[in-house]
């Protein structure tokens, strides 16, 4: 409550309320994605922190820099183990980079300049600092600097020759992109270097968020399921890494491998998260000469417009054509959405955001946080509808925001991506217990009456030509508008 009433003194500090801790934790994901500087949470106690870890599951994976400022009861209290008492370090530690407990309030301003910096670490860290109430409370008059973060490594230009050798050696080798190689001039670059030497650039099957559309180098991501990403990398004899992980399966499955590469394959690291990613592709694009070459980019073409039945290809087709210029798509379409990708290709120029940790929740949480950091953006948040009861208070906060962000609901009114994996893992008959774990439909979910419970106006649809004409109504509208596109 101390802290609380600060806010009203400290001139500057956009404050968002969420009626979930979860909402707070992954808009902070979002805002960071898109403006590359940490927003502040402020949690209550280990319950508080608990309710948030899911999103912050997402926010470690996609390195993205928060700072959590998380109440705790006084210190002289902590010994009488009130309802609220938790271990709320043990609680932090799996998804923060750091951890500390501010001791008295003397020590307050050095810890929380100490957290920020961290926050803006490593292209993006997690800090959580626990402030008990009576640290908030006391009077201090220690005032702190700002802690300036460690600066990104420079790779070693040793680095960049072995790897440039490499490629001059092998016309098939493999530039596997991840992070801020997906983005700006370090993306123009890897294009260059493609166009040059004749080796492919794919990226991450999961991205924090890539540059894409008209105008901007096009990459294709490895698919989701395990036989199609092998056969994509089939062949491959080097894979080289450029702020991307070794490529692995979603999952385990019977007799199939977790690693997505070839036995035979090298695999070899250009630059880490950590590492000036786009710095080291310029290193590398001058070292191969490439720094002349004319990196081809996608040019918008729009096809016939979609008609008929909903599914994933009408809808791919949809986004390919009606994505406005700018947009910000977050993506939790899931199983819907695993089509989604090739059909935009050569849509407007956009920025595509997937979940890093596929922790269920997501996109409506991250939307709040990208629409706050680029108001001057549509923020399109593709969910679907097991997903977004994950998150449904998300609702409100938009409209109390009146932040300009589209939800499209696909209902298919069951968790469609375990169904799925159910065929994957071999329970090709599963039975009507296993299946009514996995469906939505008794009763059957009315997001139009949700969104408008929430503040939000909401709109159905059955068909891609009502999609097309609804869509196209709502970005001329301001603030959130719900759209549940039945499947």
């Amino acid at each position: 409550m101390h802290f609380l009433a600060a806010l009203d003194q400290i001139k500057g500090i956009r404050c968002v309320l969420g009626l979930h801790e979860s909402i707070v934790t992954g808009a902070a994901d979002g805002y960071y994605r898109l403006s590359g500087k940490p927003a502040v949470t402020l949690l209550h106690l280990a319950p508080g922190l608990a309710n948030g870890l899911s999103n912050l599951h997402n926010a470690k994976k996609a390195n993205s820099g928060i700072l959590n400022i998380v109440g705790e009861h006084a210190t002289y209290h902590l010994k009488y183990d009130a309802p609220l008492s938790g271990d709320i370090e043990g609680v932090a530690r799996p998804m923060s980079h750091w951890v500390k407990t501010s001791t008295s309030a003397d020590t307050v301003a050095n810890d929380a300049a100490l957290a920020a910096g961290i926050a803006k670490e490593k292209s993006g860290q997690i800090a959580t600092l626990i402030l008990p109430a009576d640290v908030s409370w006391l009077k201090t008059e220690v005032e702190a600097p700002p802690v300036e973060p460690k600066p990104l490594r420079k790779v070693e230009a040793s680095v960049v020759q072995a790897i440039a050798k490499v490629i001059h050696q092998d016309k098939n080798a493999v530039l596997l992109l991840g992070g801020a190689a997906l983005r700006g001039k370090a993306l123009e670059f890897a294009g260059k270097i493609a166009e040059k030497t004749g080796c492919r650039i794919l990226s991450e099957g999961q991205n924090a968020r890539i540059e894409r559309g008209h105008g901007r180098v096009s990459v294709d991501r490895l698919p989701f399921d395990v036989r199609a990403a092998q056969e994509v990398l089939k062949g491959t004899e080097h894979l080289i890494l450029v702020g991307a992980k070794v490529p692995i399966a979603f999952f385990a499955y019977p007799n199939l491998s977790s690693l997505l590469t070839p036995e035979s394959c090298a695999t070899l690291t250009l630059a880490t998260h950590e590492d000036q990613v786009e710095r080291a592709l310029e290193d590398l694009m001058l070292e191969l000469g490439a720094h002349h070459s004319l990196h081809k980019t996608s040019v918008f073409a729009q096809g016939p417009m979609p008609f008929g039945r909903v599914n994933s290809d009408s809808l791919g087709q949809f986004l390919g054509a009606c994505l406005p210029e700018n947009a910000i798509v977050v993506d939790e379409a899931v199983s819907t959405g695993r089509g989604f990708f090739k059909p935009t290709e050569h849509a407007r120029a956009h920025d595509w955001l997937n979940s890093m940790g596929s922790s269920l929740g997501y996109a409506l949480p991250v939307a709040i946080g990208c629409a706050i950091a680029k108001p001057d953006r549509p923020v399109i948040a593709l969910v679907g509808d097991g997903s977004a009861m994950f998150s449904v208070q998300a609702l409100w906060t938009m409209a109390r925001e009146n932040l300009n962000i589209k939800v499209l609901i696909f209902a298919n009114h069951a968790y469609k991506i375990l169904k799925n994996e159910l065929v994957s893992v071999g329970l090709e008959s599963p039975t009507q217990t296993a299946l009514s774990m996995l469906t939505l439909n008794s009763p059957t979910l009315d997001w139009v009456s949700m969104a408008k419970a929430h503040g939000v106006e909401g709109f159905k649809v059955d068909s891609i030509e009502a999609l097309v004409k609804t869509f196209n109504h709502c970005l001329t509208q301001t603030g959130t508008q719900l759209i549940q596109i039945e499947m």
